[in-house]
């Protein structure tokens, strides 16, 4: 869990009560979707980049043998 690695049960319980005081119960299910929805659109983005750099590098690749 990275971030969370050296918080332990107890700090989680607490995190979960602070964010339960501060958003409230109905709110809460909101946030972590839309948190969720924002992580899986940052994950597809560097994804997208690794690929782009990726198919940059094969193309060089390609290129360079084809002139050796």
């Amino acid at each position: 869990m990275g971030i969370f690695r050296d918080i332990g049960a107890p700090g989680v319980i607490v995190l979960i009560l602070g964010a339960l005081l501060i958003f409230g119960p109905k709110r809460l299910p909101e946030l972590g979707e839309a948190i969720g929805k924002m992580i899986r659109e940052f994950k597809k983005s560097v994804s997208d980049i690794e690929n782009k750099i990726d198919k940059k590098d094969e193309n060089d690749k390609n290129e360079e043998n084809k002139n050796s």
